[in-house]
């Protein structure tokens, strides 16, 4: 009989396949107790556990380096790593085993639940959502102790695809990914920061999370529809539902074939106005997507990826190589290197080790900017990185979380101070690099003036700009829903940035999330904007709209627009653009 199920959209597209469950009923484990001269013999046996799951996972990390596997996998399968060698984990497993002389399998278990407890009393919802990490952990090193491998099968059925359903997937688990023909996965677990919903995007496969029960309800070999768009899991379909989306999910195919004849089309208006066009990039890995959609450039390279999921920080050395690669690859097409903007959703685990404490609120503590300008010796490192990279490309710096002037002539005098120490070492740099800075903080969308007299260009960090205006957590499921990037005052407070700056004959661009969503491509346009930087994926899109655009029309619209308060009517006239 045919149901459906409703959860979380991460990756859009329409897979119709068979179920592959995914089991991770391993917790209920025996418990035994053992002999005081047999305490060795199973700490041995414990650790000969480890062992094996750390070559496995070594092995993982060598395939998730090779061409063509998403650059996430590596970091996430890194992480896992990390907690094999988690004393909090591992040795006080072996605590348990000998004052309780009981089987390791218990002993394991039984920590486990005292650090996921400890990180369900975390605030912070992302970090909240880590102690997955450790339960697939401790999944994989049990799956050794019981003697039960987990392997995912190559049969698939008449529709050609496997669709895989778990309660949660690992980074791990998903290597293997590439190498069978997975048309999509479903978990009960996750949200839109989850593994699960970072490698479904990486790996373009449509994938919908937070069903709750899917596990539970599906049965092996079910036939399913994942409806990566609308969110929709459809269990056993008929056949006239079966033909719709199979006719969906040829025009979705037709409509991505149509997109690449975009790539060497020229980013212009109707009436002529040329749109730039940039890409947002975590790794240098990144790049080969970059070229493949023809950005016009790098609008945001996010650095901080450098510095997670690793115990050590990266040298300048290490940078420097990263933003050259970049940089040479891009063969003198812009490429913005935004600081460390470590803190709120993103932390280092080198850096959290040598923190004082828990932020009680990360998003308004000591965070990007702020935590660059207390540590100096870590900025000065990256500066003079980004600065010596400058020399094999148009490298821009772009300062994120600026919202004094006070804070503005500290970064500067910074820059001014790793230009004065390569000089000392005699390090070939650009002495003339261009200096942005991100406006995400209200304070500063609303107070340009330093900006536009100390700064050479802006650019426009929308996620965070709304989540402030709005004073909405964007990674607190329970309040997500109110996150409105159409809500009259952000629509205002953008569109005033964009004229400021353009009156002051100052590049602004915008490279959050509202770049990359063609919905919103017309309005921003309309608003004045002539770049855009966005996630490669959605570059091809935008473009579209904006090779069908007009902007002395649409600035017409925007104009009125912009005038009314009922939220309602803003929504209904930006659907109309």
């Amino acid at each position: 009989m045919a149901f459906a199920l409703f959860g979380l959209a991460v990756s859009p597209g329409i897979a119709i396949g068979y179920a592959r469950l995914v089991s991770h009923a391993l917790f209920e484990v025996a418990h035994y107790q053992i002999r005081e001269q047999d305490v060795p013999r199973e700490i041995e046996r414990f650790e000969s556990a480890l062992a094996a799951v750390r070559e496995e996972l070594v092995h993982l990390a060598q395939e998730s380096a090779a061409p063509g596997a998403p650059s996430e996998l590596s970091a996430l399968v890194h992480v896992h790593l990390m907690f094999l060698d988690d004393p909090l984990l591992v040795e006080q497993t072996k605590v348990l085993i000998k004052e309780r002389r009981c089987n390791a399998e218990w002993a394991l278990v039984q920590q486990m639940e005292v650090l996921v407890a400890q990180f369900e009393d975390i605030d912070d919802a992302y970090l909240r959502e880590r102690k997955q990490d450790i339960v697939q952990v401790v999944e994989r090193i049990l799956r050794v102790l019981l003697g039960k491998p987990r392997r995912i099968a190559r049969k698939g059925g008449e529709e050609g695809e496997l669709i895989i359903v778990a309660h949660d997937l690992s980074p791990a688990d998903t290597i293997q990914f590439k190498n069978l023909k997975i048309g999509g996965f479903v978990t009960d677990l996750g949200g839109a920061t989850s593994h699960t919903a970072i490698v479904a995007r990486s790996l373009a496969i449509p994938a919908i999370v937070g069903l709750h029960n899917a596990r539970q309800l599906i049965r092996e070999d079910d036939l399913l529809i994942v409806d990566g768009v609308r969110g929709v899991l459809i269990v056993d379909p008929d056949a006239r539902v079966l033909e719709e989306y199979r006719l969906r999910r040829r025009e979705l195919e037709l409509e991505r074939s149509r997109l690449m004849r975009l790539v060497s089309a020229r980013s212009v208006t109707l009436d002529d106005v040329e749109i730039e066009l940039m890409a947002n990039i975590e790794l240098p890995q990144d790049i080969e997507q970059v070229k493949k959609v023809g950005a016009a450039g790098i609008g945001l390279f996010r650095t901080e990826y450098l510095f997670m999921n690793r115990d050590t920080l990266p040298d300048e050395e290490e940078q420097f190589e990263a933003y050259r690669q970049v940089a040479k690859a891009m063969g003198g097409r812009p490429v913005t290197i935004r600081t460390l903007d470590i803190g709120a959703d993103k932390e280092a685990q080198a850096l959290i080790r040598h923190a004082e404490r828990q932020a009680p609120n990360p998003a308004l503590g000591l965070r990007a900017i702020r935590y660059c300008l207390a540590e100096p010796q870590l900025f000065l490192t990256q500066l003079r990185a980004i600065l010596r990279a400058a020399h094999y490309g148009e490298v821009r710096i772009l300062v994120p979380m600026l919202a004094h002037a006070a804070e503005i002539e500290q970064t500067l005098a910074l820059i001014e101070e790793a230009k004065a120490q390569l000089k000392r070492r005699r390090c070939r740099f650009n002495p003339h690099i261009a200096i942005g800075g991100m406006i995400e903080i209200p304070a500063a969308a609303l107070a340009l003036g330093p900006f536009l007299k100390r700064l050479q260009f802006l650019s426009l960090g929308t996620n965070d700009l709304i989540q402030y205006l709005l004073a909405i957590d964007r990674t607190d499921e329970s309040v997500a829903h109110l996150y409105d990037p159409l809500h009259p005052a952000v629509l205002r407070v953008i569109a005033q940035v964009i004229q400021t700056a353009q009156k002051a004959e100052m590049p602004v661009a915008v490279c959050g999330e509202m770049a990359g969503e063609p919905k919103f491509t017309r309005l921003l346009l309309g608003m004045g904007l002539t770049e855009f930087s966005m996630h490669p994926a959605q570059l091809l899109k935008v473009k579209q709209q904006v090779v069908m655009a007009d902007v002395g029309e649409l600035s017409a619209k925007v104009s009125r627009l912009l005038r009314i308060d009922d939220p309602d009517r803003v929504r209904e006239l930006v659907e109309r653009l």
